[in-house]
C-alpha cells in the first residue's frame, strides 16, 4: 500500500506542474482535511480547509497571489497510510512581489486510493512577512 501512496501523491505533485488542479481536487475525499500550518491573516494560502470545494479555492488563491520559479518535492517517506514528503520552493507574492524561499514537508493521509488529510508547514515568518 505505501508504494502506492507514493505514486498517488506523486501523481498529485505532477497534476500541480500542469495545471491540472481538477485532477487533485477528484483525488481528495468531500470531507478532506486541507490545512497549511497558520494564519490565514498572515499568508492567504495559510489555514484550514474542509471538503473539495475549500481545496480548489485554496488552489484559485495559489495560482492568483503566487508565482512559482521553484517547486520541488526532493524525498518522499511513507508509513502506513501516511506520506511524507520533503521539498522546496521559491515563490513571489503577487501583491507585494516579495519572495519566499522555504524548504517545506507536506502529509498527506490517504485511504482507499483518496487523500483524507493534507498538512503543510513551512517557514510561516518568512510567508507572512512577504505578505506584509
Amino acid at each position: 500500500m505505501s508504494n502506492a501512496n507514493v505514486t498517488l501523491v506523486q501523481s498529485l505533485y505532477g497534476a500541480f506542474g500542469r495545471g491540472d488542479i481538477g485532477t487533485i481536487v477528484d483525488a481528495v475525499t468531500p470531507d478532506v482535511h486541507w490545512e497549511s500550518t497558520g494564519r490565514r491573516s498572515d499568508f492567504p494560502t495559510l489555514g484550514i480547509r474542509r471538503g473539495q470545494n475549500e481545496v480548489r479555492e485554496f488552489f484559485d488563491t495559489v495560482g492568483k497571489e503566487l508565482k512559482f520559479s521553484e517547486f520541488t518535492p526532493k524525498e518522499f517517506y511513507a508509513a502506513e497510510e501516511k506520506v511524507f514528503v520533503l521539498g522546496h520552493y521559491t515563490m513571489t507574492v503577487s501583491r507585494t512581489g516579495k519572495l519566499v524561499d522555504s524548504d517545506w514537508i507536506h502529509v498527506f493521509t490517504i485511504r482507499n486510493g483518496k487523500v483524507t488529510a493534507f498538512r503543510e508547514f513551512l517557514d510561516t515568518a518568512q510567508a507572512a512577512a512577504a505578505n506584509r
